[in-house]
């Protein structure tokens, strides 16, 4: 393979210190495999922010085009949580160049380590064999629909739901062709009991899932879906639904691996994709060295696979990340009341535990 250019941005709060082991996987990787990666830095959110005055200055927006895939960190800062007027908001950076670079497709697996079980609130005999792939339209609906804002009096808000059935087909194409890979069923997640959107949504899903006959398509309303999806989640294969609504599912799913330091996504679209961990930045552990590294692992893992096809050296990425578990390595958030203590590591710790163990899984294949 070619060289190509990763660019790495750290964004905010424990961003900096999982993104360090996620480059650190794809160099163990790049290094394996003889493939070549170079890597860049840029700002984004409350950093950016800070520096510039732009939570997307435009030189981080010029490093992403000329990128071949972004591996991201976390974006969010107390500050703004604290004053929800602000207007310049280190999300703006986010949504920017998801919009900017056409990201309209956000794939989420929720894959269950075996190891993990303990760690979930959920109980044993409903998460075991639990595998989702989550389809959520990232560039629609509430998030960037118009017209949106606040009457001069400040008494009223208002946000508009939008979807046309161009956004629609897209991403449910691409569920319906990754169903073909799996399980073939889709469960089309939207609210055409009440909203007009969410009829386009349903009839466009119906018409795109004649293409595919071997896929079977389910319809639930939202409110159902997050019910199912605690009460029965093995039901569910690949998951397809709009913006808003796949914000919430994919958050609430993070129960059924333990943590959201175990969950990983790729937005990606026509040209430059963007890797990152589903958690937020965490600032009440940011710069303590106990954050869990491994969602960020398996987003380079993501990062091999969808942008450069490289599913072998994915594969082994997730190998290692499961050999680190069974080994009974943990950081605190994926740990239980029976890990011992000596087996709770931080950030860094544990990140080396799983580079090493990805030499390890290769040369296992190899021999």
């Amino acid at each position: 393979m070619s060289q190509q250019k990763i660019l790495i941005i750290p964004g905010d709060g424990i961003g900096a210190e999982v993104t360090e082991w996620g480059k650190q996987a794809l160099q163990a990787i790049g290094e394996i495999f003889g493939h070549r990666f170079t890597f860049d830095y840029a700002l984004l959110g409350h950093a950016a922010i800070e520096a510039t005055g732009s939570p997307l200055p435009e030189e981080t927006l010029a490093k992403a085009r000329e990128s071949a895939a972004i591996l991201f960190g976390a974006i969010g800062h107390p500050k703004y949580d604290n004053d929800p007027s602000a207007k310049v908001r280190p999300e703006q950076g986010l949504l920017g160049l998801r919009k900017a670079l056409g990201l309209y497709c956000n794939i989420r697996p929720i894959q269950l380590f075996d190891e993990l079980i303990g760690a979930s609130s959920l109980k044993p005999e409903v998460l075991r064999g639990a595998d989702i792939l989550f389809f959520r339209e990232l560039t629609g609906d509430v998030y960037f629909g118009q017209p949106r804002g606040r009457t001069e009096d400040g008494l009223t808000a208002y946000d508009t739901m939008i979807y046309s059935k161009y956004e629609v087909e897209r991403i449910a194409c691409k569920a319906f062709e990754a169903a073909r890979l799996r399980r073939k069923k889709v469960h089309s997640v939207d609210k055409a009991n009440v909203l007009d959107s969410s009829r386009l949504w349903r009839e466009t899903v119906n018409e795109v899932a004649k293409d595919y006959p071997d896929v079977a398509l389910h319809h639930m309303f939202i409110d159902t879906a997050a019910m199912a999806l605690i009460k029965d989640p093995r039901q569910f294969d690949v998951v397809l639904t709009g913006n808003l609504f796949g914000d919430i599912l994919t958050d609430e799913a993070s129960q059924i691996a333990g943590s959201m330091g175990m969950l990983a996504s790729a937005s990606i679209g026509d040209s430059t994709g963007f890797y990152e961990p589903i958690h937020g930045s965490a600032p009440d552990i940011a710069g303590k060295g106990i954050a869990n590294p491994m969602a960020s692992i398996l987003s380079a893992g993501m990062l091999l696979s969808y942008a450069f096809g490289l599913h072998a050296e994915a594969a082994a990425i997730q190998k290692a990340v499961a050999l680190t578990l069974k080994q009974g390595w943990r950081t605190g958030d994926i740990a239980d009341g029976n890990t011992p203590a000596d087996r709770i590591l931080g950030t860094a710790e544990i990140g080396k535990k799983i580079v090493e163990n990805i030499i390890q899984v290769t040369q296992a294949v190899a021999a």
